[in-house]
């Protein structure tokens, strides 16, 4: 029988001395008693799949508002594939699996729908009223908005998850774990929205040609003599790219840590030298691939006018809840009297998935809709 005890053990006899083990977890915010078979980051994974935030993310967007199409990227698939890709890194280099994917899992919760337009239209709402910012809405949501146990609020998750989550609410990401997550965030990112641009036909091969990462993966498709449709041409190629990405950064990451003398989690989070990252040659291909998809992509004027569109339905909305609260829901209306009427709004606006944003702009907003 494999126990909590056994995989702790197991983790001591099998991680790398700089991994973060489960059974040295600076613990809960509110103490609880260890499961019998689970670890403490297999328990805070389970918490995250559980969870409301969660399953939201099925009808969030990515790149193209979930109307748009059924083959596109959502936040939760982008997270899937995203927490697919960690766990491969984690595992070459010997850290937590279990800690990289409920980091990886978690990481997208604070977003609100629309995409980035969702968090440029918070952001601007919130300015005089304590901001919005997509990460530290996360930890929000684990720490305080889930609604899961009688005993606390929020998901009571180890502090190693919470500090994976802090990213940008802070200057240094703290665990080899995170960092790791942090970068198969843009390795996912990049290989699918190209794909999804590919798709959508907002890109087109002709135009990629010109950039260095393309051209080393069309070069080995074109000396394979593949006699294939586009379409399985622009999967492999998708495949090849993020492959091309995870092997140099697993090289690039084993190295620095050699170099740089990296024993224990102590020792990464003291090192003020990029230890997880790209190959200085492979670096500039990935900026480069990175700038093209923000020209070519993410400003294509399809995309612009979703996004567009998308921060006027928030910014109606906020504006209309604020201007009459009572048109909020009940329980909206019960937290503003502890967190005051713009957070619990932005809270709320941040919570719902395009789809309702939608049908709740619809409901306030046209004549013929009941309400």
């Amino acid at each position: 029988m494999i126990t909590r005890v056994s995989l702790e053990h197991h983790e001591r006899e099998w991680l790398a001395p700089y991994a973060i083990k489960s059974a040295e977890t600076k613990g809960r915010v509110y103490p609880e008693k260890e499961h019998d078979f689970r670890t403490a980051f297999q328990r805070d994974r389970d918490r995250i799949v559980h969870s409301t935030a969660f399953r939201r993310l099925e009808y969030k967007t990515q790149v193209f508002v979930n109307h748009e199409g059924d083959h596109y990227r959502t936040r939760l698939t982008h997270t899937i594939e995203m927490s697919q890709i960690a766990r491969t890194i984690g595992r070459a280099l010997r850290l937590n699996e279990d800690l990289i994917e409920v980091v990886a899992l978690a990481h997208d919760l604070g977003h609100g729908p629309f995409g980035h337009a969702g968090q440029d239209a918070l952001s601007e709402l919130m300015k005089g009223h304590g901001g919005f910012e997509h990460n530290r809405q996360c930890l929000r949501i684990v720490e305080k908005l889930e609604e899961s146990y009688s005993d606390f609020p929020g998901l009571n998750l180890t502090f190693e998850v919470r500090e994976g989550l802090r990213k940008h609410a802070r200057k240094r990401i703290t665990s080899l774990e995170a960092e790791v997550v942090d970068f198969s965030d843009s390795i996912a990112y990049n290989g699918h929205d190209l794909d999804d641009g590919l798709r959508a036909s907002l890109l087109d091969m002709e135009s990629l040609k010109k950039i260095k990462l393309w051209q080393e993966i069309d070069r080995y498709i074109q000396g394979k003599s593949l006699h294939t449709s586009s379409t399985i041409k622009i999967k492999i190629a998708i495949r090849l790219l993020i492959n091309r990405m995870v092997s140099d950064l697993i090289k690039e990451t084993a190295g620095n840590i050699k170099k740089y003398k990296i024993k224990t989690p102590s020792d990464f989070s003291k090192c003020r030298t990029e230890v997880v990252g790209f190959s200085k040659s492979l670096k500039g291909k990935v900026l480069e691939l990175k700038n093209f998809l923000t020209d070519n992509l993410y400003h294509h004027y399809r995309v612009v006018r979703m996004t567009e569109k998308g921060k006027r339905f928030i910014k109606e909305l906020f504006r209309l809840y604020v201007d009459e609260p009572l048109q909020l829901p009940p329980h909206v209306r019960k937290r503003a009297k502890e967190d005051g009427l713009y957070r619990s709004i932005c809270d709320y606006i941040a919570g719902m998935t395009d789809r309702f944003a939608l049908d709740e702009y619809n409901r306030l907003f046209s004549p013929y809709e009941r309400v």
